[in-house]
C-alpha cells in the first residue's frame, strides 16, 4: 500500500502532473496553431472540443470508478476482484463509446445549426466533430487501462503514454492543419485527426505495458471480456454519478461558451484564450486530485481512517505550492501567456485583464480539490454529485444574469467562476464535516 510522506505522494502525483501538463500543451498548441490559421476555426474548436469532452467526461466518470473500486481492492488483497472489476469497467466503456458516438452523429449538427448565432462557427464545429468522434472508441480502452495503473499507484505509466499522445498530436497539428511536408491542408479537421491519432499511439503503448507489467500476472488479468452482472452493477453504482457529474461541469462550461458566443465573436475570442490558458492552472489541480481518490480509496478500505487528514493537509499543500509554480505567470505577465495562445493585439489586453481576475477563482480551485476528490475517493459519489449539481445551479444562473440580465461586458462575465468554485468547495467542506463519509462500502 501507499505510504502518505510528502516523497511518495510526490513519486504518485509528479507523472500524473506531467502527463496533465503535456496534455494541456496540446491543448495549448492546438488554441495556438489554429489561431494563426484563422479566427473562426479557433473559436469553433473551442466550443466543439467543450462539446466533444462533455460527452468524454462520461467515460471519466467511469474510469474514475474503476480507479477507486480497484485501489480498494489492492487495499483488500483481494486479486480476483482486481481482474474482474477490470473487465468490467472495459466492458462498460466500450458501451458507452458507441453511445456517445451515434449522439454525436445524430443529433450534433441540427443542434449546433439551430442555437449558434454566427454560420460559418456552427458549420467549422461540425467538420471538427465527424472527425473527433472516432477518438471516443479508443479512449475506452484508454481509460480503462488508466484506471488500473492508477489504481496501483503505476502512474509513470500513463505519463509515458500521455507524452506519445501529445509528441504525435502536436507533430500532426503542424503536418495537417496547414498542410505541411506534403500533407493535405485540413484546418480545423486537421486539428481534430491529430488528436485521433495520437490517441491511437498511445493506446498502442498503453496495450504494451500492460502486456509486459509483472503485476499483470500478479492479479491475472487478461484481455478477456469475462464479466458479471454483481460487478457491473458495483461500477454503475459508483460510475453513475461520477458520470453525470462530469457531464454537468462541462456540459455548464458548453453552455456558458454558447452564450458567450451569441454576444459576438469577439467575447468568444477572448474567453478562448482564457480557456485555453487555463490549462496551465489543471496540471497540478487534475495530477493531485487524481492522487488523492487513490490514496483516500487505499486507506479507507484498510482501517486506516485516522490518516486520511492528514493525507489531505499534505496533498492541499502540494497542489497550492504547485499551482503558483505553474500558473504564476496568469497574475504577473498574464499578457505573455496571451500572446503565445493569440498573438492579435485586438484580444491581448481584455485577456490578461481576465487572467489577473480570476487568478484567486483557480486558487480556491486547488485549495478546495482535495476536500472534493476525497469525497469520491470514500466512494460517496452520490454526494458530490449532489454537490456539483447545486454548485452548477449557482454557477449558470449567476451567469445568466451576467451575461443576459445586467448585459456585462466580458471582463464583468467571468468573476462567476469565483461562484462555481467556491460553492463546490464551501459545500465540499460542509458534507466532511456533518456526514460521516469514512464508512462507505462498495
Amino acid at each position: 500500500m501507499l505510504t502518505y510522506d510528502y516523497t511518495r505522494i510526490l513519486k504518485v502525483a509528479l507523472p500524473l502532473m506531467a502527463g496533465t501538463f503535456i496534455q494541456s500543451l496540446v491543448a495549448i498548441t492546438d488554441a495556438a496553431i489554429l489561431s494563426r490559421y484563422n479566427t473562426i476555426s479557433f473559436d469553433a474548436s473551442g466550443n466543439a472540443g467543450l462539446l466533444y469532452i462533455t460527452l468524454f467526461m462520461g467515460l471519466t466518470g467511469m474510469g474514475d470508478a474503476a480507479q477507486i473500486i480497484i485501489a480498494r481492492r489492492v487495499g483488500e488483497n483481494q486479486f480476483d476482484e482486481i481482474r474482474t472489476f477490470f473487465r468490467s469497467s472495459l466492458f462498460l466503456n466500450v458501451l458507452f463509446s458507441i453511445a456517445f458516438f451515434l449522439l454525436i452523429t445524430l443529433f450534433s449538427a441540427p443542434m449546433l445549426l439551430s442555437y449558434s448565432k454566427e454560420l460559418l462557427i456552427a458549420q467549422e464545429q461540425i467538420s471538427f466533430l465527424e472527425v473527433r468522434k472516432y477518438g471516443f472508441f479508443l479512449a475506452a480502452f484508454i481509460l480503462a487501462f488508466n484506471a488500473y495503473f492508477l489504481a496501483i499507484g503505476k502512474t509513470w505509466i500513463i505519463f509515458l503514454s500521455t507524452a506519445a499522445l501529445a509528441s504525435t498530436n502536436i507533430l500532426f497539428d503542424f503536418l495537417l492543419i496547414f498542410g505541411n511536408a506534403g500533407f493535405p491542408e485540413m484546418g480545423i479537421q486537421g486539428a481534430a485527426l491529430a488528436s485521433v491519432i495520437g490517441e491511437f499511439v498511445a493506446l498502442v503503448l498503453l496495450l504494451i505495458f500492460f502486456l509486459m507489467h509483472h503485476e499483470r500476472k500478479r492479479y491475472m488479468i487478461g484481455l478477456s471480456l469475462s464479466i458479471t452482472s454483481k460487478h457491473l452493477l458495483r461500477l454503475l453504482k459508483v460510475g453513475l454519478p461520477l458520470m453525470i457529474q462530469g457531464f454537468f461541469a462541462l456540459a455548464t462550461w458548453t453552455i456558458f461558451f454558447t452564450w458567450i458566443e451569441q454576444r459576438g465573436i469577439y467575447e468568444l475570442t477572448v474567453s478562448q484564450n482564457i480557456r485555453a490558458i487555463y490549462m496551465l492552472a489543471f496540471v497540478p489541480i487534475f495530477g493531485f486530485g487524481a492522487t488523492t481518490k487513490t490514496y483516500i480509496a487505499q486507506y479507507i478500505q484498510s482501517g486506516q481512517k485516522d490518516k486520511v487528514k492528514i493525507i489531505i493537509k499534505r496533498i492541499q499543500l502540494l497542489t497550492l505550492f504547485f499551482l503558483l509554480l505553474v500558473f504564476h505567470g496568469a497574475f504577473i505577465y498574464p499578457e505573455v501567456l496571451v500572446s503565445w495562445i493569440n498573438p492579435d493585439p485586438a484580444y491581448i489586453s481584455d485577456s490578461a485583464y481576465i487572467l489577473r481576475a480570476v487568478f484567486g477563482a483557480v486558487f480556491f480551485f486547488a485549495f478546495f480539490t482535495p476536500y472534493f476528490q476525497a469525497i469520491n475517493g470514500s466512494g460517496n459519489t452520490r454526494a458530490t454529485l449532489i454537490i456539483e449539481i447545486v454548485a452548477i445551479c449557482m454557477y449558470l444562473s449567476c451567469a445568466y444574469v451576467f451575461i443576459h440580465v445586467l448585459e456585462l461586458d466580458v471582463l464583468g462575465i467571468w468573476f462567476v467562476e469565483y461562484v462555481y468554485f467556491g460553492s463546490l468547495g464551501l459545500l465540499s467542506i460542509i458534507y466532511l464535516r456533518n456526514f460521516n463519509w469514512r464508512e462507505t462500502k462498495f
